[in-house]
């Protein structure tokens, strides 16, 4: 399963519809920051499930009651899914990787900084900022999973996009 991460889109759509289009997602997450921006994909993209998360600018663009950390299986792959303002990642990850860790999650999805970064922890933990789709030209993480583990994880810049086409 391709799954595709996005966060940090701020209204700017068009690197997430070329990634769409270019990778062909099973599944698509988004992050935050903007919520309704990964709302106007699901709707365009019906057929490709949408997770998301919102953000600390999406005060007034979800509903109140939306959680802002889930925990979730995709694939048979334990997901921990936040923006991340409330772990504090851009001071440093330990709350974030205590709480994957805590969830038994493979995965720790977070945006909130504008800093593409994937990496495998020394546990086997997966560590995936997408960065921001929304700026610097756009990125977004690409995590693919078969037979409930995660098989590759990386990132996608607009050059990264020509290998899918």
């Amino acid at each position: 399963m391709k799954i595709l991460v996005f966060s940090d889109s701020h209204s700017a759509l068009s690197f997430m519809r070329r990634c769409i289009e270019a990778v062909k997602p099973d599944q698509m997450i988004h992050l935050g920051d903007y919520y309704d921006d990964a709302c106007a994909m699901g709707e365009a993209y019906p057929h490709i499930p949408l997770i998301q998360v919102p953000g600390n600018c999406d005060r007034y663009r979800c509903p109140p009651f939306v959680q802002e950390v889930l925990v979730q299986r995709v694939d048979g792959v334990n997901l921990f899914m936040t923006h991340g303002h409330r772990h504090m990642v851009k001071q440093r990850l330990d709350m974030l990787l205590h709480d994957a860790r805590k969830c038994h999650a493979a995965a720790a999805l977070y945006g909130h900084t504008h800093i593409a970064d994937c990496h495998q922890e020394a546990d086997g933990l997966w560590v995936l900022n997408p960065g921001s789709c929304g700026y610097y030209g756009g990125s977004a993480g690409l995590m693919e999973t078969e037979n409930g583990k995660i098989i590759n994880c990386c990132l996608l810049r607009q050059e990264n996009l020509e290998a899918f086409l």
